[in-house]
């Protein structure tokens, strides 16, 4: 069988894990790079052996010997490229969010079904063993209806400014770019239940900080401490079909005296964290146990969680399956996301 010929749009930070992935793959060929910075694209095609670059998505996208590319840009260009590549033919996977709004991803989903060829959205934390592993607790009604999810992911300290801190670019601030991990993960969990309202509330207090001395954070490659037009924090209710819900909160910045990600589900049968560290809890014998499973990492392990997403996109390519999240996954998250923007802005409660 053929390797997928594969080309990574946009070679920014995040890209190295596509690029690690796809050059570990052995039915995966890197064919193509792609980056409006001409010179950082050829340092990535040099590092990987890659033979083409472009600085021209299009000019990429025309290249009859590429079949899949993966799309790690700006999120404002989510939709536009993900839509002219499946209609020139190409299988995506598309860095999450999917893009910046639920009509962005009307027009993606119409484009997939128009084209019949696979896109895969980069909900990564899908991905990681130790989520893959309780998924299949989940799946055998182990913990029983899940009804109750509670998620943070908190920075004290974390605006990476540049891009994503630019409201036109980005589409928002931690609640778009962290936040919308531990939302779908949660959401995947619970078996992907129908969301029908939200109440969620979005803070600019603090800025991007950049006075703080004596903590070092990620910086964005166009950090700009004078540019922040987006959030510092929100948290938010997430209301289900059935009267499930998921409490959330996330930052950028924040008074906090650490960095603090928790994510923990409850069921009527048992319950689980799967951060800070993976936990079982349940009850036996009139006693409650709280058991850790027997794992290589107790943590999210997130080049693992790569890598398993780079293999499934190839399987499903090979094999004409539907990736475990697909673009409809990605629509139902921009509803929730948008959702609560619109709540914070109009300060009630959104139907959706």
């Amino acid at each position: 069988m053929n390797p997928v010929r594969v080309a990574v749009i946009g070679t920014g930070s995040i890209s190295s894990m596509h690029l690690n992935s796809y050059f570990k793959n052995r039915q995966a060929e890197l064919a193509a790079v792609c980056d409006l910075n001409e010179e950082r694209a050829k340092q990535a095609a040099e590092k990987y052996g890659v033979e083409r670059t472009y600085t021209d998505y299009r000019e990429l996208l025309a290249d009859p010997n590429i079949d899949a590319v993966s799309i790690c840009t700006w999120n404002n260009s989510h939709a536009d490229i993900s839509i002219a590549a499946l209609e020139a033919g190409k299988h995506v996977l598309v860095e999450k969010p999917l893009c910046r709004t639920v009509e962005e991803a009307l027009r993606i989903q119409d484009a997939v079904k128009a084209s019949g060829k696979t896109l895969q959205v980069g909900f990564v934390r899908r991905y990681d063993p130790n989520a893959k592993m309780l998924r299949a607790f989940v799946d055998q009604g182990d913990f029983g209806d899940i009804y109750f999810a509670k998620a943070s992911s908190i920075r004290r300290l974390g605006n990476p400014g540049g891009w994503f801190a630019d409201m036109n670019r980005s589409g928002g601030g931690p609640l778009i770019d962290i936040g919308v991990h531990v939302i779908d993960l949660c959401w995947y969990m619970m078996g992907r239940p129908k969301p029908v309202s939200v109440s969620g509330n979005t803070y600019r207090k603090l800025g991007n900080r950049s006075n703080v001395r004596h903590l070092s954070f990620y910086k964005a490659a166009d950090y700009d401490a004078e540019q922040n037009t987006v959030e510092d924090m929100a948290n938010a209710l997430i209301r289900f079909e059935g009267g499930a819900s998921l409490l959330v909160d996330v930052s950028f910045t924040l008074h906090a005296k650490e960095d603090r990600t928790a994510v923990a589900l409850f069921g009527d049968r048992g319950g689980f964290e799967i951060d800070p560290e993976t936990i079982i809890v349940t009850e036996k014998h009139d006693t409650i146990l709280n058991i850790k499973p027997q794992t290589d990492y107790k943590e999210f392990q997130f080049e693992a969680a790569f890598q398993n997403e780079i293999d499934h996109f190839i399987d499903c390519i090979l094999n004409g399956q539907t990736p475990i999240s697909p673009v409809h996954d990605g629509v139902e998250i921009m509803k929730i996301l948008c959702g609560i923007y619109e709540s914070a802005a109009k300060g009630v409660e959104i139907r959706l």
